[in-house]
């Protein structure tokens, strides 16, 4: 199987409301975003993209669009976290994420993978979909998850 690999960043606010420890309280992380694609090879002569599974910089444009200025310098909050979310509220024109489960880096990339899935697939006829994305919370620790075919 070839497969192909964009990198990018963005910042983001979160918590993790029940956490015994200080990632109860409210903070921010530079979260790098590994989106790993695989499918055919385009073959039409003349075509910008010909010897590409997807042009590196469709695979950004994609991903800015649906995921990454969505999330970046936002404050991702619990939906049931509703201290946070009245707090937020309050702020004016404050850019806020809410989703349905804790912000953890696992259930962000779960819910990553889920976005990005549907922005990717079959884009070309060829067969093009999201094998595997892998969300850096820091440096040292990362979520990975994988398309289960």
């Amino acid at each position: 199987m070839l497969t192909i690999t964009r990198k990018l960043e963005f910042d983001a606010g979160h918590r993790i409301p029940d956490h015994k420890s200080q990632c109860r309280n409210l903070h921010g992380h530079r979260y790098t975003l590994e989106i790993t694609l695989t499918g055919n090879i385009i073959d039409v002569e003349g075509n910008s993209d010909n010897g590409m599974i997807m042009d590196f910089s469709d695979i950004k444009s994609l991903a800015k669009e649906h995921l990454v200025d969505v999330w970046d310098h936002a404050f991702i909050v619990y939906e049931k976290d509703e201290a946070v979310r009245d707090f937020l509220a309050s702020l004016p024109n404050h850019k806020t994420v809410v989703i349905d489960r804790i912000p953890t880096v696992e259930n962000l990339a779960h819910v990553a993978f889920g976005i990005l899935k549907a922005a990717y697939k079959d884009r070309y006829g060829t067969g093009l979909h999201l094998h595997k994305l892998v969300l850096h919370e820091t440096p040292n620790c990362w979520a990975e998850i994988t398309d289960g075919v």
